[in-house]
């Protein structure tokens, strides 16, 4: 995203670009493992250290998408196509790796965060910054485990939903029938909106950034992350088609 001058602030760029390539080599990791059932002796996506690589991963994206939307002058069409690249990869996935298919994973929550955002604007922008802030913070940390059955953040449960709530597998909202649902990659609305709600009030208290060409040792990083969408789009035809003609051929 860039300032209404046109010019970039390489900071968001370098970031978004750390998050690419963390993203990359975890899920390099998870096909190495998981998909092609070859041993490691330290991923193991259920230990807690890749749990906080993933969560890092996860939460640096959507911070950023949430700020970068102060900044677009297009968001309606820049949701369109997230969204759009969302479909494609749940057609692609169902039709061609159905143990793998996405439901809603990361790129259809960004989508219908930007598109949701657009449509209450003007109510968003009546709340002060710092009171959303909190007011997002919150509600985050409060949901964080609903899609799971329970009020609370991480291990901690503060309550039980009652379960009725999920038997219509409201899975986009993040409440999903368990029993019947799974999906690869999954960031449904309740609690993930919250999280790029509070990347959007950061931005609103708009902290001063550096902008311009940012430093060469870190113009790569900034590379990937002005193309981050495209690069979330081929990395994994890319690792599983490597991986495959490493084990096949």
């Amino acid at each position: 995203m860039e300032k209404k001058t046109g010019a970039r602030l390489w900071p968001l760029d370098a970031l978004r670009g750390l998050a690419m390539v963390n993203m990359v080599a975890y899920h390099g990791m998870y096909d190495w493992v998981y998909v092609f059932g070859q041993k490691s002796a330290w991923y193991d996506i259920f230990s807690p250290a890749c749990h906080v690589w993933q969560q890092y991963i996860c939460w640096s994206f959507l911070l950023l998408a949430g700020y970068s939307f102060t900044l677009s002058r297009r968001p309606v069409k820049n949701g369109l196509v997230v969204a759009g690249c969302a479909l494609v990869l749940t057609a692609v996935t169902v039709g061609f790796l159905p143990s793998e298919a996405i439901w809603f994973g990361v790129l259809h929550l960004v989508g219908c965060a930007i598109l949701l955002c657009c449509a209450a604007r003007s109510l968003l922008e009546k709340i002060p910054p710092l009171a959303g802030l909190a007011g997002s913070a919150a509600v985050f940390l409060l949901t964080n485990q609903l899609p799971s059955g329970y009020l609370g953040f991480e291990g901690w449960h503060l309550c039980r939903v009652p379960e009725e709530l999920y038997k219509a597998n409201l899975f986009w909202l993040g409440l999903p029938d368990l029993t019947k649902f799974s999906s690869a990659d999954y960031f449904p609305l309740l609690p993930w909106l919250f999280l790029f709600l509070c990347g959007y009030f950061v931005g609103r208290l708009r902290p001063a950034l550096p902008q311009g060409r940012a430093p060469a040792v870190l113009r790569p990083l900034c590379f990937a992350g002005r193309h981050s969408l495209l690069v979330y789009m081929l990395h994994q035809p890319v690792l599983y088609g490597g991986l495959w003609i490493l084990f096949n051929l």
